[in-house]
């Protein structure tokens, strides 16, 4: 048996890439399409081989997420799959050690496809998500209006020249969302009949401001079903972005009115969603709450230079990284308004913790304080915790709107 070495994937290799990820995930990956290949960047993709057999993959696509106060590059890691007969060897952890340590972004993002798998390489859970099972019957939704306004659909030629910058604005408005280039639009709006599970093609709600202009949308399927009582049928939002108070009203008032309803589902929604605000019966609104995005740090000064902080802070931490050492040692971060810096100190330490706490605080959900009581986040200056847990906090929840 050859050693197993990791290396740069090369074009060569990329039908062994999908073979070993679709694999590990257990679904077949079809036939590759043109956007497909316009989406792989090959120049990112890692590949472990055992001689000429490619037994490992991880990838990361190029793309920004919006943190705390900013819009800043993040790896997004997805493609991670081993070949069955090559588990338990260490594979994984090659690719992953070698990707962190490699990647230009300051952080990286993914899904947790089991979410005791990343927490070993420095990963955390930094946002959670609301899954929504709405009874359309019983939910009342308020009929408030703010402004005048209008619904109406478009085509997808239409809305990737449109939604592109409402998705955008709510980028500056909450963590955790990644942006999209032009070719991931056309992917995101790609509607194949034989992947629609029964459900009808994709509707693209707009409601347009009293200028006419887009400034929330939603994407939505419905599923006929009679009950011998009648019509039962099904609505699934796949994504609803309304960064402006009036289109969320009016987008949500027409999906939790739909004729001959009985069920809405809605995956993606924050912590925090206003959802519950526009119903008069929340009881309907029956919520699941789970994992979602999870963030590693990757370069510990600059990821915390490039996000904003509620409140002044001015805390050294001392930081363990057990895979990338540059991130390894005491760094006095200080915060004032938009005015922040983070640099490498022989001070006394304030807190002690690893990069994992790092990143499950990023995006402004969790606390510092959660990890202080178990142990994870020391205290050496009394009232440290506090002060630091204050700052890294977010006046609204992360969300992220896809699975990538």
């Amino acid at each position: 048996m050859t050693e197993i070495e990791v290396r740069t994937a090369g074009v060569a290799d990329m039908d062994a890439v999908r073979a070993v990820f679709s694999g590990a995930m257990m679904f077949d990956p079809g036939a590759e399409s043109d956007l497909d290949r316009q989406l792989a960047e090959v120049e990112r993709t890692l590949v472990a081989t055992d001689g000429p057999e490619v037994v490992g993959t991880v990838t990361a696509r190029t793309r920004d997420l919006s943190v705390p106060g900013a819009v800043v590059a993040a790896a997004h890691v997805t493609g991670v799959g081993v070949r069955a007969t090559y588990r338990r060897r260490g594979v994984m952890s090659r690719l992953i050690g070698r990707q962190l340590r490699d990647v230009p972004e300051a952080i990286a993002a993914l899904w947790a496809s089991e979410s005791a798998i990343y927490g070993r390489f420095g990963y955390a859970a930094t946002a959670r998500e609301a899954g929504y099972e709405i009874d359309l019957h019983r939910v009342g939704p308020t009929n408030d209006r703010i402004r005048p306004g209008a619904l109406g659909v478009l085509t997808v030629d239409e809305a990737l020249k449109e939604l592109p910058a409402v998705l955008r604005r709510l980028q500056e408005q909450r963590p955790g969302i990644s942006g999209r280039s032009d070719a991931r639009w056309q992917k995101r709006l790609l509607d194949k009949p034989e992947e629609r599970n029964g459900r009808t093609a994709r509707q693209i709600l707009v409601h347009r401001d009293e200028n006419g202009a887009i400034d929330g949308y939603a994407l939505w399927r419905g599923k006929m079903n009679w009950l011998p009582v009648g019509p039962a049928n099904e609505v699934l939002v796949e994504e609803l972005v309304a960064p402006d108070a009036t289109a969320y009203r009016e987008i949500w008032q027409h999906l939790l009115t739909m004729d001959l309803s009985a069920k809405l589902m809605y995956g993606h929604a924050a912590l925090d969603e206003p959802l519950q605000q526009l119903v008069t019966t929340t009881t309907a609104l029956e919520r699941r709450v789970s994992e979602s995005l999870w963030l590693r740090v990757t370069d510990v000064p600059r990821a915390l230079q490039q996000r904003q902080y509620v409140v002044p802070v001015d805390v050294v931490l001392d930081v363990r990284d057990d895979l990338i050492e540059a991130n390894t040692g005491r760094f006095r971060l200080t915060a004032d308004g938009s005015s922040v810096s983070c640099e490498r100190t022989g001070d006394p330490a304030d807190l002690s913790l690893s990069v994992t706490e790092l990143g499950a605080v990023y995006l402004g959900e969790r606390a510092l304080a959660e990890f202080a009581a178990t142990g994870r986040v020391v205290e050496h200056t009394p009232g440290a915790v506090n002060r630091a847990t204050a700052a890294f906090r977010w006046p609204v929840s992360p969300v992220s709107l896809e699975i990538f």
